[in-house]
């Protein structure tokens, strides 16, 4: 809920505007000397399509929370990167804009963990849209290769309708992870409101499973980062892991990873398991 501007908007603004180029920077002539640094304010009001009064009043925090419209007119005048964006809404007390969609490149630093735990811990990275982006070859073993060409094959909340998933997790953990998976897609329909795939797949599995027709009658929102999972795996039996969900929040890319904690007799009674 926005809470007001914060101290230190209106000198983030001058900071900015004094790291800035000045349009067309000229060598020699009259424009060449100037007494300031970066964009003048008229320079930069004009840039953002509002006054240069009300912009001056916003550099001396004296006028009134600017709108979100102002705000990321004031971003895009300014060249903010995401980061500087976000930082820019939160001083004038308001939530930085929702991405439009999630990053589609995993970070490189990311993808070196994931190969440095090969041998030893199961990591999984899927994005906003439920989609796995990358996993390493303990995940792999876990939960075994992916198979088919269908749309879906790599997004977490199909693979919950599906054959493979009461295998892996027993009955009663399939049951909890479909519960888990239809809410996870409730969260991502709000976050990507006009988003194809995700329309999509709502219809997909609306129109296929019934069992997923009856979670989503319930309206439950995605929720559970930190959780006791319990996997068949395909040669060591059944196994227990600590699963932590982290989420690299710029990207909107979720990093899964199974701590492992070792071997159980049968599938726990409670179903605990959610898998990714």
């Amino acid at each position: 809920m926005p809470t007001g501007i914060r101290a230190g908007f209106g000198n983030y603004l001058r900071h900015r505007r004094a790291v800035m180029a000045p349009p067309g920077k000229a060598t020699n002539g009259p424009g060449a000397q100037r007494r300031v640094p970066g964009l003048r304010r008229q320079e930069l009001a004009e840039a953002a399509g509002i006054s240069v009064e009300y912009y001056t009043r916003l550099e001396q925090d004296r006028a009134p929370r600017p709108s979100r419209e102002v705000l990321g007119a004031l971003a895009r005048a300014l060249g903010l990167s995401a980061a500087e964006r976000d930082h820019l809404f939160r001083l004038a007390g308001e939530l930085p804009p929702e991405p439009l969609s999630p990053d589609s490149q995993v970070r490189p630093g990311l993808l070196r963990l994931l190969r440095g735990l090969d041998d030893t811990v199961p990591v999984t990275v899927h994005d906003g849209r439920l989609e796995v982006m990358a996993r390493n070859a303990a995940a792999t073993e876990l939960l075994g290769l992916e198979h088919g060409t269908g749309r879906y094959r790599r997004n977490i909340v199909h693979h919950g309708f599906t054959a493979t998933a009461r295998r892996v997790l027993g009955d009663e953990g399939a049951h909890r992870y479909a519960q888990w998976a239809t809410a996870e897609l409730r969260s991502a329909m709000v976050r990507y409101p006009d988003d194809e795939y995700l329309q999509s797949l709502l219809v997909e599995l609306s129109a296929t499973s019934a069992t997923f027709r009856s979670h989503w009658e319930r309206g439950e929102v995605g929720a559970g980062r930190s959780l006791v999972k319990h996997l068949l795996h395909p040669t060591r039996g059944w196994l227990e892991f600590q699963s932590e969900m982290l989420h690299d929040a710029e990207r909107d890319h979720w990093i899964v990873i199974y701590s492992p904690a070792g071997a159980v007799d049968r599938p726990p009674a409670s179903g605990e398991a959610l898998r990714a």
